[in-house]
């Protein structure tokens, strides 16, 4: 069955009613805590089909035939459009994991991937060689079309977010051991990639870089060939970006404390309020729709850059402060963003606990045992829940004695 090409959809991009989001792992329960904003992992060789089987999806692109397989196709279906039937701006995140299959790992993997590297196997996205570029190209463009149909039988997306954390590249952009201007050329060549690809379907999604908090330093024990500064590969994006005919591109930041073990970030002594700051966390996140603002030569059409926080949370401590201590800190990030001009999505990380990932997270713990199976509610899933209500302030009091401070104004720069 071929996929239907129309032209680019003028619609606008949507007013969401709050900043509330989260990376979604249960439609359902996302759906019943009110979520606005929703990010959806998205691996992109597991919707390819080399072999073209009969039941695939056909999609004519720039001349040549792509297959994509129903079910793989189908299962994301069935997480959009729920989600953006009931007004959730939905984003996915697009990850390029080296996979089982070598003649798609031929295609897909960056050429410098670092098989060796033993980290979170996930390559940079390989806009170097022809099969490379036109299968990204395409595979978005199909993404897009699909979800940007005017009547939305599949739902609809308008974020793409470009890999993950880019400036620590070897745990999550892999091109092997490479500077900082070896990966800002790369990357942005992915990220223009896919913003053209993605406008062949509309006019006004938006595309984002991914970068993590570490901002005028690299993550540490991280070499130079390893890792880079954010501000230092955004500054670099930005000139290649300009050189090479600027465009709408905007920025994916994940702010998460100094301390991943410990949620309480109005102690983080590396976010300082200058823009030469080693980090930027929820304490300083102002530093960064500031920092945008001032430099002339990142805006776009005299505005900034859009801002989403896309990927961040807090750590529940084994310790009999622990829920206590992780809700407090959802409320006082939460309050922070909800009142802070620039930042247009605050999307919590995570839904449940992940046993592999070495933190605990969740909204929901997971049950002994499993990966990421939901076993019950943390304290920090009420308070998320009426973040965006009337009763927030009745929910939130707790939190003011244990973050020391009297008014919720005093989080405000």
């Amino acid at each position: 069955m071929a996929a239907a090409v129309a032209a680019p959809n003028p619609e606008p991009y949507p007013t969401p009613a709050s900043k509330k989001g989260l990376q979604v792992q249960m439609v359902d329960d996302a759906i019943a805590l009110g979520v606005k904003h929703a990010a959806l992992n998205c691996s992109l060789q597991r919707f390819v089909d080399l072999a073209g089987k009969p039941d695939s999806i056909q999609f004519p692109f720039e001349g040549h035939d792509y297959f994509f397989l129903p079910g793989p196709v189908a299962q994301l279906d069935a997480e959009v459009k729920p989600l953006s039937d009931r007004g959730v701006v939905v984003s996915l995140i697009l990850l390029n994991y080296e996979g089982s299959d070598e003649a798609l790992n031929r295609i897909y993997l960056h050429p410098r991937y670092d098989r060796e590297a033993r980290t979170n196997h996930m390559s940079a996205f390989n806009v170097v060689t022809p099969d490379g570029i036109r299968y990204l190209r395409a595979e978005v463009a199909f993404l897009a079309q699909r979800y940007s149909d005017p009547a939305a039988p599949h739902g609809r997306v308008w974020n793409y977010i470009v890999s993950n954390e880019v400036n620590s590249h070897w745990w999550w952009n892999n091109m092997g051991h490479a500077t900082a201007g070896e990966v800002a050329s790369d990357y942005e060549r992915a990220v223009r990639l896919v913003h053209d690809a993605v406008r062949t379907a509309s006019d006004n999604a938006r595309i984002f870089l991914s970068l993590e908090h570490h901002w005028t330093i690299r993550y540490s024990p991280a070499t130079p060939d390893r890792s880079c500064p954010g501000r230092e590969l955004l500054e670099d994006f930005a000139r290649l970006a300009r050189e090479r005919g600027d465009f709408d591109w905007n920025i994916a930041y994940h702010p998460y404390p100094e301390d991943l073990g410990d949620p309480r970030f109005w102690n983080d002594k590396t976010a300082q309020p200058g823009e030469d700051t080693p980090r930027i966390t929820f304490k300083n996140i102002e530093v960064l729709p500031r920092y945008l603002a001032a430099h002339t030569e990142l805006l776009w059409q005299g505005h900034p850059r859009h801002v989403i926080l896309s990927e961040q949370g807090f750590h529940c401590r084994d310790v009999p402060e622990g829920e206590r201590d992780q809700a407090a800190a959802y409320c006082a990030a939460w309050w922070k963003i909800a009142h802070l001009d620039g930042i247009d999505a605050f999307i919590l990380h995570r839904h449940v606990d992940h046993s592999q990932e070495g933190l605990n997270l969740g909204l929901w713990t997971h049950k002994p045992g499993s990966i990421a199976t939901p076993d019950r509610h943390r304290q920090m899933y009420e308070v998320f829940r009426v973040a965006d209500t009337p009763e927030w302030e009745k929910a939130f009091a707790f939190a003011l004695p244990v973050i020391g401070i009297q008014r919720w104004e005093e989080l405000l720069p």
